[in-house]
């Protein structure tokens, strides 16, 4: 079904993007990732390229216009059209309790969502048929934790955008988004049970479960969904939490 579409992933290198790639790479899709983290970008070429060379890694930052263009200028060179983009980068520099300055705070913007705005813009004359555009959003967009300001902010940017994108490219490419909640990256083997149970799918999330969704929103049968985003976190979000409900308590900070 992907065989030899290209597929353009920001942030690959490492977590939900790395397992992104990888799953496009299985199913036969041409792989093309922009990511800050060197090493580890080019352990992910080596990884999916064995001994083909028809991966491309540029090592650059999403939050920078030149080299933005240089990516894109580099991968319409390299394959003329574009299948699929998953803007995937994104990072916190906490909030308010931190004071997150000026410059910090629209950082994360520039990354989170002037980014896949931008990239859009670059490429709008460069999809095939058929083309599908998946943001990588998150729960944060709709709740939050305290300090958590410039990540929050450039997630919901980024669910706005979505559908925003979806108007302005309907008969050009589809634009979803999905939203991850509790999602481990690292491998991590000793969550507690409590960990665990508060999710009502009792468990908590791994990349793989947001490249499942990936995968199904570029598919060519779920052309009916657009401007669309899923929520991919084991029902937290719609638990309702009081205090001395089902063993959860409020305490004073």
């Amino acid at each position: 079904m992907f065989d030899d579409k290209v597929c353009i992933i920001t942030g690959a290198a490492n977590g939900i993007g790395r397992n992104i790639a990888k799953s496009f790479h299985k199913e036969g899709a041409v792989i093309a990732f922009i990511d800050t983290d060197l090493d580890n970008g080019q352990k992910l070429l080596s990884d999916i390229n064995g001994e083909e060379t028809k991966h491309f890694f540029f090592h650059g930052n999403v939050g920078k216009e030149e080299e933005l263009k240089s990516f894109i200028n580099e991968v319409i060179k390299r394959y003329g059209k574009v299948d699929y983009l998953v803007n995937n980068a994104c990072y916190s520099n906490k909030g308010l309790l931190t004071c997150c300055s000026y410059e910090e705070f629209n950082d994360v913007l520039r990354v989170g969502v002037t980014a896949p705005y931008y990239l859009t813009m670059l490429l709008k004359d460069h999809f095939n048929e058929g083309a599908s555009i998946v943001n990588i959003s998150s729960t944060r967009a709709k709740m939050s934790q305290r300090d958590t300001e410039s990540y929050s902010a450039a997630k919901g940017g980024i669910s706005a955008l979505t559908h925003a994108m979806a108007m302005s490219l309907a008969g050009s490419a589809r634009v979803n988004s999905i939203s991850p909640g509790w999602i481990d990256t690292t491998n991590a083997e000793n969550f507690s049970e409590s960990d665990k149970l508060q999710h009502p799918s009792q468990r908590v999330g791994n990349p793989e479960d947001i490249a499942r969704v990936v995968l199904f929103l570029c598919d060519p049968k779920s052309d009916f969904i657009n401007g669309e985003n899923i929520t991919v976190d084991g029902g937290m979000s719609k638990k309702m939490i009081y205090h001395d409900d089902e063993g959860w308590r409020c305490t004073s900070r």
